[in-house]
């Protein structure tokens, strides 16, 4: 399935995208302060393709200019997630490479995809969430609405093998239908 926004097609991941993927995901500013390590090789960005990437909900954030991914969104649901135990709410997650940060691209995948958890998955409550530092997924989610919850310290970042203090909002189907 792909969806299409103004600038972007969000698709599912292909094995052909592992370089791209790799150009990006290798950059100490992306991973880190999400919560996983830079990527090392091309054959360990084509492994998370493989695993990680391959879930349902998962998506490739494609520019329409260049045809090629910049990022990557998608919507956790079920075990996937720790942030709620119900079926009928998901977890947004993104990150888009650092030469397109600062042109609103996250926020317009981001926009798009609880449009699609809503409309198209049956949600009615996304939740997203983001570490202490992190003031770019802090300013995506403000535009799009996301009502701050709560914040935890000591939360585990198993990929980085520490822990860091996160910050959790969320937006209901109801709160979402005043945004648009």
């Amino acid at each position: 399935m792909e969806i299409e926004t103004e600038r972007l097609i969000l698709r599912p991941w292909l094995e052909s995208d592992a370089e791209e993927l790799y150009k990006y995901a290798q950059d100490p500013q992306v991973g880190p302060i999400a919560g996983w390590p830079p990527h090392q090789s091309v054959e360990e960005s084509l492994t998370i393709i493989r695993t990680v990437f391959s879930v349902p909900e998962t998506y490739a954030i494609v520019s329409k200019e260049t045809g090629l991914p910049i990022g990557c969104i998608g919507l956790k649901m079920g075990d996937a997630t720790d942030m709620t135990e119900r079926a009928d709410e998901c977890e947004l997650g993104y990150w888009v490479g650092v030469p397109y940060w600062g042109q609103g691209l996250a926020t317009e995948a981001a926009k798009t995809m609880i449009r699609h958890a809503f409309e198209n998955c049956g949600m009615t409550k996304v939740w997203c969430g983001y570490y202490d530092g992190n003031n770019r997924s802090k300013r995506v989610q403000e535009k799009c609405g996301f009502i701050y919850q709560r914040t935890s310290d000591n939360l585990d970042v198993p990929l980085m093998h520490e822990k860091r203090k996160g910050h959790v909002s969320s937006i209901t189907k109801d709160e979402w239908k005043e945004t648009i």
